[in-house]
């Protein structure tokens, strides 16, 4: 490694270097560059030292010729006594190059101090590093910073990306921040189109409701990206204190500029800092010696703010979700116990609460089959038939025919000329809920469209079309899947209780769906591409890490937004039933997106929401889920309610509550799991002999 000092030269430029285009930062006259085929990162000197960047990004073959973000600063700290934030600066940078990458050093200190205790030195030094891998496009920031003197932090800023800023201003294709935010066209983030206020500002979360550690933006067929670890430790003396602040906004609304901003920052919400504030109020008391640590990185794909996240997702790997818990088995038998004992209910069939159904899960009759436990199966055997004679004769081939058909027959009906299935709120999407939120703003007006609607509808069309060979019916999810084309976020999929045009993960699984039908049916290869893009879309709603004290690892996020826009705010709760019922459906259909979409792991993250609901499944058994519980009933201290499973989980609170909702979606992916196991296993046969 060559190591070279870059002392101060006069204001002399090689001839293709030009003046910075920042126009808000004092220009000394010296600059340093990383660069490499993707990304080019201009280091540029204040008169009061190093430094502030101007990022170039390349499209195809272009190169690094873009001008797309400022990094603003190397880092900025807000202490107490101090009426403004200290920028954090250095005299020299020093330029390491390699085979494998070049970094820029700058050993950077507080740039003034005016402190009782402290004799006019800088109250903060360090380092910032900046590396640039040579065949990648992804810039990684590295902070070490040690205070000199015992302060009181109200913020410190490590890297503040600004994008758009000197170029593109605010425009914007779309933009991502997984489980919080997703924006397209000019939406604002933190924006009350699918929430009201309070819950509309999330523009600085608590990192437990973050699903995954980075936010994207896309421009012009290019996302820009920052990642970060979670789980670093950003104070030294305090193990369990970790996770940033991650800070979103777009436009900037923050600094009321026409750009975006990109940030993370020390304290956090998870610890000395209040929810969507950007300075700790009272401030945080650090020692003299102590470390302040930030690590972070840019990268820059080519496409969408989604192609940004996946790959995330491909650099990172599908995490393993660990083991469930209970084995898998031992799960199923647990479910199948419960559906032949206090999940029954005599004279009604399955259910709680002295109310059951007669239908039986499929889950069910599987396990009266072939049941790992005699007893259990036979019990379920006879709670099958005695079902069976309650729904009477089963109805013959030709009633099931007329019955599609006549479905079939009423979608086209309400379909329009151009393929849409409307929003009908006084109608067949009529419900409680949607009456309840027309009092403040309807969830959507007479004649709105939504992804969904047009989904699910296709879906049905397409069996139909399929089983009965009927040509007008796959005319119909033909021009039904044409006209959803338009729609690139998944919307409406929980229309009966949250705004219509809101981010949904329902959709997005119900569209991957109906496009994969659609290809498999009607053979348009367009249709596979757009399964592959709305099933990819579940990404951004599920959390791929997990803090150290809370298990929420493959727990999803249903939609951004709020229950008839006061009730429940889903970016604060998770629900699983949603995304198990995408992977039974597939599976049900015959569509295993393992080999769909192999770029992504499915199978591990398909065992992955189903390792996770394992664990919101009530067991009065189990002290530690029953702490915490938000259930107070006695039916399920005593025992009642065992393995059914809750309706939300509080990441920060740790709580399990809402509804409890019955396990056979549990059990069906569970069978689904189990089945791709076995598969993997190594028979056991011995060869046969020749």
């Amino acid at each position: 490694m060559t190591d070279i000092i870059i002392k101060r030269r006069p204001a002399v430029f090689p001839r293709e270097m030009k003046m910075p285009r920042y126009r808000e930062a004092s220009y000394a006259g010296e600059t340093s560059v990383l660069e490499n085929r993707y990304l080019r990162l201009e280091l540029h000197k204040r008169i009061t030292g190093w430094g502030w960047g101007e990022l170039l990004v390349g499209k195809g073959q272009d190169g690094p010729s873009r001008f797309f973000a400022i990094l603003e600063n190397l880092a900025e700290a807000h202490i107490a006594g101090h009426a403004r934030p200290l920028r954090l600066e250095a005299k020299e940078s020093k330029l390491a190059k390699t085979e494998a990458s070049q970094a820029l050093t700058f050993e950077v200190q507080s740039r003034e101090a005016l402190s009782s205790n402290h004799e006019g030195g800088p109250l903060l030094k360090g380092s910032v590093t900046l590396e640039l891998p040579t065949g990648d496009a992804v810039i990684r920031y590295r902070m070490r910073l040690v205070a000199q003197a015992a302060i009181e932090l109200r913020s410190l800023r490590g890297i503040w990306l600004r994008i758009g800023a000197g170029s593109f201003g605010s425009a914007r294709h779309d933009a991502i921040f997984p489980g919080i935010d997703w924006v397209v066209g000019d939406e604002w983030s933190s924006g009350t189109d699918w929430f009201e206020h309070p819950e509309a500002l999330r523009v600085a979360p608590h990192p437990y409701k973050v699903a995954i550690p980075v936010m994207a933006l896309s421009h012009d067929g290019v996302a820009i990206s920052l990642s970060w670890d979670p789980h670093q430790s950003a104070l030294s003396h305090v193990s369990r204190i970790r996770c940033p602040q991650p800070v979103f906004a777009t436009p900037n609304f923050i600094d009321r500029m026409n750009h975006h901003l990109f940030g993370l920052m020390l304290p956090s919400a998870r610890w000395g800092l209040r929810e969507n504030q950007l300075e700790a109020d009272p401030p945080v008391p650090v020692p003299r010696g102590m470390r302040l640590d930030l690590d972070a990185a840019i990268s820059v794909v080519n496409g969408t703010s989604l192609d940004a996240v996946v790959e995330w997702v491909r650099r990172n790997g599908m995490p393993d979700p660990g083991a469930p818990r209970y084995d898998w088995e031992d799960a199923l038998d647990r479910i199948a116990e419960a559906y032949n004992s206090h999940l029954w209910v005599d004279g009604q069939g399955w259910g709680f609460r002295g109310r059951g159904s007669p239908n039986v899960p499929r889950f069910v009759l599987d396990y009266a089959r072939h049941g790992r436990c005699a007893d259990t199966a036979r019990g379920l055997k006879e709670k099958v038939a005695w079902c069976l004679k309650q729904q009477g004769r089963r109805a013959s081939a030709a009633q099931r025919r007329r019955a599609m058909i006549d479905d079939a027959e009423n979608l086209l009906k309400l379909q329009t000329p151009e393929g849409d299935f409307p929003f009908d709120p006084a109608g067949r999407h009529k419900t409680n809920l949607t009456e309840k939120a027309a009092l403040w703003r309807p969830l959507g007006l007479p004649g709105d469209s939504a992804l969904d609607l047009c989904a699910t509808a296709s879906i049905a069309l397409l069996q139909a079309g399929e089983k009965l060979h009927k040509e007008r019916f796959l005319e119909a999810a033909r021009k039904a899947l044409e006209f959803a084309m338009r729609f690139e976020r998944p919307e409406g999929g929980d229309w009966w209780e949250t705004p219509l045009r809101s981010p949904n993960l329902l959709a997005a699984g119900n569209a991957a769906i109906a496009y994969y039908l659609g290809y498999r049916d009607l053979g348009d290869e367009r249709y596979l591409e757009r399964a592959r893009h709305f099933i990819r879309c579940l990404l951004p709603f599920t959390h791929l890490w997990q803090p150290m004290d809370v298990s929420m690892i493959y727990n999803t996020k249903p939609c951004f937004n709020s229950t008839c826009w006061f009730l429940s705010d889903w970016t604060s709760k998770h629900v699983q039933w949603e995304v198990l019922s995408v992977f039974h459906k597939s599976d049900q259909l015959g569509i295993d997106w393992a080999k769909v979409d192999p770029e992504i792991d499915w199978e591990t993250y398909q065992r992955g929401v189903t390792t996770a609901v394992l664990r919101w499944m009530i067991d009065h058994d189990d002290p530690q889920w029953m702490f915490r519980s938000e259930f107070s009933a006695e039916a399920v201290r005593e025992g009642a309610w065992d393995t059914l499973f809750a309706d939300t989980f509080d990441p920060v609170n740790d709580t399990y509550g809402g509804g409890p909702i019955m396990p056979e979606i549990i059990a069906a992916n569970v069978q689904i799991v189990m089945k791709r196991l076995a598969r993997k296993r190594p028979s056991k046969r011995k060869p046969k002999s020749t």
